[in-house]
């Protein structure tokens, strides 16, 4: 798995919004199995969200999850992140 960098995580974009920090903490959240079981392809979906909305540091971790995950998987991440735009 992936070594996350949590002390540096508080802000997922420099100056970002709320809605922004809010989607990269998701990000976080399942990457960490933070209050939740450990799900790599919800952590792609909120980090590449995240990453679309501006923030560099949700972009960098996006690539790391990646790392761990299954081609298909990763499909199924962008699939559901496409999903999430067009619906919100």
């Amino acid at each position: 798995m992936a070594r996350f960098d949590l002390q540096i995580s508080d802000s997922g974009h420099a100056g970002g919004s709320a809605k922004t920090d809010i989607l990269f903490e998701m990000g976080i959240m399942y990457a960490t199995g933070r209050d939740c079981p450990i799900d790599l392809v919800a952590a792609h979906k909120w980090f590449n969200i995240a990453a679309i909305k501006g923030s560099d540091r949700a972009a960098e971790l996006r690539a790391e999850v990646a790392q761990s995950m299954s081609k298909p998987d990763i499909a199924s991440a962008l699939r559901a992140a496409r999903e999430w735009m067009t619906s919100h």
